[in-house]
């Protein structure tokens, strides 16, 4: 018998049916599902529940999923929270603007509650994988970190890094395609007891890209938000 704890679920749905739908196939699964019908009470749940994946309805009343997303991906203790958001839309436009605010998957409606198990279930696996595999170095095109050694090579040239903008390149580097606030980039990498203003990161994020050419083609800025790295970087 296993001692880990079972899976916590938030489920975001205000149509009570599919809320209690997909509630039911989690618990048949070992999961602990718990329901928000609000944006607004979705944001209480993440912060007091901390669920370990959101299931994200995007038509919600008062404040839509994209807002939740957005808020959810702004807060550092839940930036990095598995989302998958559920649609019932034809336009996609929607879905890429939540996938550009940080959501993880998606689905359309209507949906088989197995499929959307079956996606939880590979969701939580890759973000496992990632959490219990911690390596010493990272790769990104030509790029090479050490993480030991606390050196970059581009090309095979070193770059002096300072000891900020190394945390910063790290951080970007662990998490490609994920837009990541410059709250969040804060947090991670000058701390929670830094009082500094968020242009502190725009300010590295350049310093980054001249020491760097390579990332001018691979890390975006997301407007109002804060940067994102190519999933994979641009080959020529």
């Amino acid at each position: 018998m296993t001692s880990q704890r079972p899976k916590k679920i938030l489920i975001v749905e205000d149509e009570r049916e599919i809320a209690q739908l997909i509630k039911l196939y989690l618990e048949k699964e070992g999961y602990h599902p718990c329901i928000a019908d609000t944006g607004h009470e979705a944001q209480k749940l993440a912060a007091s529940e901390r669920p370990d994946l959101v299931v994200l309805d995007l038509m919600l009343p008062q404040m839509d999923g994209l807002e939740v997303c957005k808020t959810l991906r702004r807060k550092p203790e839940t930036a990095l929270l598995p989302i998958i958001m559920l649609t019932a839309k034809n336009d996609e436009s929607d879905t890429v603007v939540g996938l550009e605010l940080g959501a993880d998957d998606y689905m359309t409606k209507p949906f088989s509650p197995k499929t959307l198990v079956a996606r939880i279930k590979a969701l939580l696996r890759r973000v496992d994988r990632v959490a219990d595999h911690q390596p010493t170095s990272l790769a990104y095109g030509p790029l090479q970190m050490d993480l030991t050694r606390h050196e970059v090579t581009a090309k095979g040239q070193e770059v002096p890094l300072t000891a900020k903008e190394f945390g910063l390149l790290k951080h970007l580097l662990r998490h490609p395609g994920r837009v990541l606030t410059r709250e969040v980039l804060l947090n991670e990498v000058w701390g929670y007891d830094y009082y500094g203003t968020t242009r502190t990161v725009d300010v590295h994020v350049r310093r980054l890209k001249v020491k760097i050419p390579f990332l001018n083609e691979t890390i975006t800025s997301i407007k109002s938000l804060g940067y994102k790295l190519l999933d994979q970087p641009q080959t020529h």
